[in-house]
């Protein structure tokens, strides 16, 4: 319902606000798209701190930068509110119950992870975990492939990854030149969708409205931007080079470090987007948790409010309870160390593109829109994330091998999950949860 108050409601306190974003860190379920869905109803239509138009240009802006956007988008409406501290505050506490709810949920993991109902309940979730990440494969496809030039940059970058093995870097760049050189010469094939333009809703005026001038804090200054990206990069630095004294380059944190620093640079198009890259790095190339846990740990992700690329938490818990017990520490302070260091590692570069780009973005309102080079590389993730889909396929329908008999159990519990999240548009929670019963049930009765 539109708000027609003819007054702005009175701005929220910094005590406000903080009660405010704790809630939404525990509230903040159905990935970036849900997370958004919350913020406009709260914050644009019930409580009026923002207007529509303001509220679409801060997305426009996140959805340009790498890492997870809603969390982007809580700390640039953080920022305009109270300055620097609001700004990291609401990105923290959009972050922090999801942080310590999969950090609980990976020592269970790996304390009963090997009980034979827990093990049934994770074999019924792994079908369901198949069928949401098919889904978001469906669901980036239909918004971002818009010509068949596009279907066929989504195909190339699935070849590219799955049949090539293709590093994920690689993959985005590649898909970033032909944007570019398209953009150029064939503009119109590269037109971004406007899946986020700006309808004409009057929801009343706001806190922040369409017309409210800048703010001091938002006002775009070089010495300012010079000293944040200073202070950004002395944050990164600094237990970078503690990990590196004390652990040593070749030791497992410094490793996590340095690579969960490059995968928080290259989460275009979401978590599903860069989780191929995790999988080869982590899986592949270094070992810290095998196919299964990975599939595991991206389930666990999903039952958790945040970010889904919060599921590195994990990844790390995993990894770092391994080099534990190989030697490097005690498993579970070994554990909880990478699983903390690997958040600041992943979520920093969030923080700092939005309190050291945000004046930048202020002072050219209007002008802020998706680019050709970033039509490309979201066409390129289609075909990553299905990649994605299809490993996880091959691990659940065929558990021991493709030599080995396919799971009929698990192809006919992911059928009926996809059919459910694309025909019946039922909740990703109910749907794993009914996936969790049924393995547990199969388990019990086997």
């Amino acid at each position: 319902m539109v708000n027609v108050s003819a007054a702005p409601p009175a701005p929220p306190s910094f005590g406000e606000a903080l009660r405010y974003w704790f809630k939404l860190g525990f509230i903040s379920f159905g990935g970036p798209a849900g997370q958004i869905a919350i913020m406009h109803q709260d914050l644009v239509e019930r409580r009026r701190w923002i207007s529509e138009g303001r509220f679409l240009h801060a997305l426009n802006y996140c959805m340009l930068l790498p890492g997870p956007e809603a969390q982007q988008l809580a700390t640039y409406i953080g920022w305009l509110l109270h300055r620097t501290p609001g700004g990291i505050a609401a990105g923290v506490l959009f972050l922090l119950p999801s942080l310590l709810l999969l950090t609980a949920l990976s020592w269970l993991y790996v304390r009963f992870g090997h009980v034979p109902l827990v093990a049934a309940v994770f074999a019924g979730l792994k079908p369901a975990v198949t069928a949401i990440v098919l889904q978001a494969a469906q669901r980036i496809g239909t918004r971002a492939l818009k010509n068949a030039w596009l279907v066929g940059l989504a195909a190339l970058s699935f070849v590219a990854i799955a049949v090539l093995h293709l590093p994920f870097p690689w993959i985005v760049l590649g898909a970033a030149l032909i944007g570019a050189a398209g953009g150029h010469w064939w503009p119109a094939l590269f037109e971004a969708s406007a899946a986020h333009a700006a309808r004409s809703v009057d929801h009343g005026p706001a806190v922040i409205d369409d017309d409210t001038p800048r703010p001091a804090h938002a006002r775009f200054r070089w010495p300012r931007l010079a000293l944040v990206v200073t202070i950004g990069l002395g944050l990164w630095a600094l237990p970078m080079w503690a990990l590196e004294t004390t652990q040593g380059a070749d030791g497992t944190l410094t490793r996590m470090g340095w690579f969960f620093t490059k995968a928080a640079l290259l989460t275009f198009g979401g978590a599903y987007a860069v989780l191929p890259y995790v999988y080869q790095g982590a899986v592949g190339h270094y070992g810290w948790l095998s196919a299964h846990q990975m599939i595991d740990g991206l389930a666990l992700g999903e039952t958790t409010p945040g970010p889904l690329i919060m599921v590195v938490a994990f990844v790390a818990f995993v990894g770092g309870h391994g080099a534990g017990l190989a030697g490097e520490g005690t498993p579970l302070a070994m554990a909880i160390a990478a699983a903390l260091l690997v958040a600041w590692f992943t979520f920093l570069p969030s923080f700092l593109f939005i309190l050291a780009g945000g004046p930048l973005v202020e002072s050219t309102r209007g002008a802020v829109r998706l680019t050709a080079p970033l039509t490309a590389i979201t066409a390129a993730v289609v075909g990553v994330v299905l990649s994605l889909g299809v490993f996880f396929a091959e691990h659940t329908f065929w558990p021991r091998g493709l030599d080995q008999g396919l799971d009929a159990f698990a192809v006919v519990l992911a059928a009926a999950a996809l059919l459910a999240l694309v025909r019946y548009r039922v909740g990703m929670l109910r749907v794993l949860l009914a996936c969790a019963l049924l393995g547990a049930a199969r388990g019990l009765l086997s």
